[in-house]
């Protein structure tokens, strides 16, 4: 599956703790996204494109209205990279 550098880094974020959180608008429709990783850092690379594109790949998703995590699909895709701590 080809997944972009942006959606990459997104994956990583996620997958390796990380999740994103969502604020909806009086119709119910997600207007603004914000991506945290594990240490509660801000993700400046998710914006609501890349979050819609994620979702219609199904590689992220939230139940009972928690916050979007990586699903099964979204660990497959991403690819390792080291962690430059």
């Amino acid at each position: 599956m080809n997944v972009s550098k942006y959606e990459q880094r997104v994956l990583h974020a996620l997958a390796q703790g990380g999740h994103i959180t969502y604020r909806k608008d009086d119709k119910n429709k997600i207007i603004e996204v914000l991506c945290l990783n594990r240490e509660g850092w801000v993700l400046s690379d998710c914006n609501l494109a890349i979050f819609h594109k994620l979702r219609r790949r199904r590689l992220i998703a939230s139940h009972g209205s928690m916050p979007y995590r990586i699903t099964r699909d979204g660990l497959a895709a991403v690819r390792a990279q080291l962690d430059n701590r």
